[in-house]
């Protein structure tokens, strides 16, 4: 498909996703401030579609940003495609409306555009994150994840929510949803991990053949936060391969890993607080990968995780023992 900079794809319920999302997470360390400030330079560099969750801790921040740029005139709220998360532990349907509603008026907006479970992965209900017990274990839940879907349905239905997804499901745990008895509104996406050393090529065509998108976060990496990702794995941006098809076609690493996901259907999601590098990452409508790059590209996949979730092996939905 021919990409410009207001390119979308149109979802399964009718709804449009910009193909570029500005991600919003950053590692506790960073002023939540920064969020707000990056938030207003990605919508005055051209990013539309704003991907936030409820566990990054900075949705006030966010939404005073999305309203900041509403007021001056900049868009207006159509324009903008907002994803909210739901954190594991409210996967209990009762839980689930309350915490779509404490994200809208931290946000202090009358609605989501895309609202998806954060993962599978769920913690006892209650307002501690990440519950433990007194060994310092994690205390699981297992919801019937159709059951958490149901009270998603009636969040749509509320007018609160345009589109419900999902996030770092696998196949399975798709077709547990897809395939429920009196399933209203089927997930419009699958958010996961994707980039060149992680390429989700299986899940990507099953997703396709599902109509759903598959929405790519770390595209570029990671922010290589100590709690989450190993220090000595590789830096994505540095890999030789990349960075010859970079010279190439003279354009930074960056730029060429996304538009590699873009060219196979794949909605990235970028981050970054830096203002040249946020207006870096959306230059990526101007330039073609050739057959030649992109199988040189897709020769680097080596299943690398970076967001390292091992730590739930044990946990009855982990989503990683499947292939994909």
């Amino acid at each position: 498909m021919a990409l410009h900079k207001d390119s979308y794809v149109v979802l399964s319920d009718g709804h449009k996703m910009p193909v570029i999302g500005f991600g919003t997470f950053a590692p506790q360390k960073v002023p939540k401030n920064l969020a707000e400030e990056g938030v207003k330079v990605a919508i005055d560099v051209g990013y539309r579609h704003i991907d936030c969750a409820f566990i990054y801790g900075n949705e006030v921040e966010v939404g005073r940003a999305i309203r900041a740029k509403i007021a001056d005139g900049t868009v207006e709220r159509e324009d903008l495609f907002y994803t909210g998360k739901l954190w594991s532990t409210f996967q209990v349907p009762e839980k689930v409306r309350p915490a779509l509603e404490k994200s809208l008026k931290d946000l202090q907006l009358d609605y989501m555009d895309l609202f998806i479970i954060h993962s599978p992965i769920e913690f006892k209900p209650g307002d501690d994150p990440f519950p433990l017990d007194e060994t310092g274990k994690f205390i699981y839940h297992n919801t019937d994840i159709r059951d958490t879907w149901k009270a998603l349905e009636e969040c749509k239905d509320a007018g609160l929510v345009r589109s419900i997804g999902v996030s770092n499901f696998n196949h399975k745990q798709l077709e547990l949803i897809l395939n429920m008895p009196g399933l209203k509104y089927k997930p419009i996406c699958n958010q996961v991990e994707c980039h060149i050393l992680l390429n989700q090529s299986k899940l990507l065509e099953f997703c396709k053949s599902k109509d759903i998108v598959l929405v790519g976060y770390s595209v570029l990496g990671s922010s290589r936060d100590e709690r989450w990702i190993d220090q000595n794995s590789p830096v994505l941006l540095e890999d030789p391969v990349l960075n010859a098809v970079a010279k190439k076609h003279n354009r930074t690493p960056a730029q060429v890993a996304m538009r590699y996901l873009l060219q196979r259907g794949v909605v990235v999601l970028a981050k970054s607080y830096t203002p040249a590098r946020i207006q870096q990452n959306f230059q990526v409508f101007d330039f073609h990968l050739d057959n030649e790059d992109m199988r040189s590209l897709d020769g680097l996949n080596r299943n690398l995780r970076y967001v390292d979730s091992t730590r739930w092996l044990d946990h009855p939905k982990y989503p990683f023992h499947e292939d994909y």
